[in-house]
């Protein structure tokens, strides 16, 4: 895109504090916050270390959720919320990935409360005002000034142990992200720069991850690749891709990253004809064929590369299909039925994405 085209962008107002060991600033940014009474939330594997940090950080004062799951179903954020009202807590601390920070999101939403998240993998979502809850089989979608977290730590240390599924997997769903920002419909020059930035910080990184998971330069790389497609995803709407994820993620109950990964070079390949402009920045970005290219790179980094695979039934094609036609949304290639379902049948099986005319 031309600089003098005509366009948008709403910065987030996030403050983000990024590298090694910043994870020994969190009692400053609590106290900057004017937070003394956190509730710390996780997921069930990681409640030691809440509770760890919770004892140095606050001490008694805090309160331990450890229930966080995938699709932030609203029966686990109620739960979560009686402690909330139980504890007397004036702020939230997410330790962990989407899961855990869907649900620090759930609980600001309905206190507005402030956030400070401690990514552990490369989700993205910190960087966005938006959450997506799971109630009665349906993912639901929203976007709200109350769910962007106010503060995001980066330490490069609590990815180091992220085990190399994950890493794959979460590294690709941020790349997903930035990929569809490039032909969102209200994309621009802001969103297109961190958009290449991010996708060429994880293109790079993962691979040498998979070689040397303990290699800090690479984590560092992938982090800050996933802050920079995150922001993209706060910064613009989203298309197909994340409509058929949540589809998939909210109907078939199918994991959030791993979905994403499987999804992503179906998503472009079905809109490479309606976005000219995206598919030639990440053809140069690759030097070649971007959607083979992002089929290279899950097989490389041991990605899945098809939904059965990950747990999805063959009768899930036409739900699927089904779910995703339900509520028309905005997409640069128009919505067609068999098209749809084509996609969703390839990546099922794992099959080379098809590209529509």
């Amino acid at each position: 895109m031309s600089a003098s085209h005509n366009f948008v962008y709403t910065a987030n107002p996030a403050r983000v504090i990024f590298g090694t060991g910043t994870l020994a600033l969190l009692s400053d940014e609590l106290e900057r916050l004017g937070v003394t009474r956190p509730i710390f939330v996780g997921t069930r594997r990681q409640e030691a270390m809440l509770r760890d940090l919770a004892a140095d950080v606050t001490g008694p004062a805090a309160q331990v959720f450890a229930g966080a799951v995938m699709h932030t179903p609203v029966t686990v954020t109620e739960a979560a919320m009686a402690l909330v009202a139980q504890g007397g807590v004036d702020g939230i601390v997410a330790l962990g990935g989407g899961s855990t920070i869907g649900l620090g999101k759930a609980i600001a939403l309905r206190t507005d409360l402030p956030q400070l998240v401690l990514p552990t993998t490369y989700a993205g979502s910190e960087m966005t005002p938006i959450l997506g809850e799971t109630q009665g089989g349906a993912k639901t979608t929203q976007s709200s000034a109350k769910i962007l977290p106010e503060v995001v730590i980066y330490d490069v240390d609590l990815t180091i142990g992220l085990p190399l599924p994950q890493s794959a997997t979460s590294g690709l769903n941020a790349m997903a992200h930035a990929v569809e920002a490039l032909y969102a419909r209200d994309h621009n020059p802001i969103t297109e720069m961190m958009a290449i930035e991010g996708i060429r910080a994880l293109a790079d990184a993962l691979p040498r991850i998979a070689m040397a998971p303990s290699d800090r330069e690479a984590r560092s790389d992938a982090l800050y690749g996933a802050w920079l497609c995150g922001s993209c995803l706060g910064a613009v709407g989203m298309a197909l891709h994340h409509k058929l994820c949540h589809v998939l993620g909210g109907s078939l109950n199918l994991p959030h990253a791993e979905t994403h990964a499987v999804v992503l070079p179906h998503a472009l390949a079905y809109n490479a004809a309606a976005a000219p402009e995206a598919m030639s920045s990440l053809g140069k970005l690759f030097a070649g064929d971007p959607v083979m290219a992002l089929v290279e790179l899950a097989r490389q980094i041991g990605a899945p590369t098809a939904l059965r695979d990950i747990g999805m039934p063959y009768e899930g094609i036409e739900i699927a299909t089904r779910a995703a036609l339900a509520n028309p949304y905005w997409n640069p290639q128009p919505l067609e039925e068999d098209k749809l379902r084509t996609l969703i049948a390839r990546a099922w099986a794992g099959s080379p994405p098809a590209r529509m005319a």
